[in-house]
């Protein structure tokens, strides 16, 4: 997949796509699974993040817009992608289609841990 190809398919799914594509363009990397799985998968993964980033105190931005998506789509596979800004200091995650030509929900967490961390 080609950088401007992603941030085409970055549009208002949820409030952090904007600054994913803006990530994205900037230089952040970017890597989209191959092998999808199912939506509810990620949904339960997602939410024990959330509740944990809660929990913690940590913001976050999209994600309780994205486990909406998620758990609407139920059984559909998904494949999961990531952008990470060119600093390093923020990742957002991404959830394709499973020909990888939609993206149907993005969300950032809270800043990426350093390797010690």
């Amino acid at each position: 997949m080609e950088r401007e190809d992603l941030a085409r398919m970055l549009t208002d799914q949820t409030p952090a796509c904007a600054p994913a594509r803006e990530a994205l363009l900037a230089g952040g990397t970017f890597d989209v699974w191959d092998r999808p799985l199912p939506a509810r998968h990620h949904f339960g993964v997602y939410a024990r993040r959330l509740r944990n980033a809660r929990r913690r105190g940590v913001p976050t931005l999209g994600v309780t817009e994205a486990l909406r998506i998620l758990e609407r789509a139920g059984g559909e596979p998904l494949r999961p992608g990531r952008i990470v800004t060119a600093d390093g200091a923020w990742a957002f995650v991404l959830f394709l289609d499973a020909s990888a030509t939609a993206v149907l929900a993005c969300a950032r967490g809270g800043p990426v841990r350093s390797e010690g961390g």
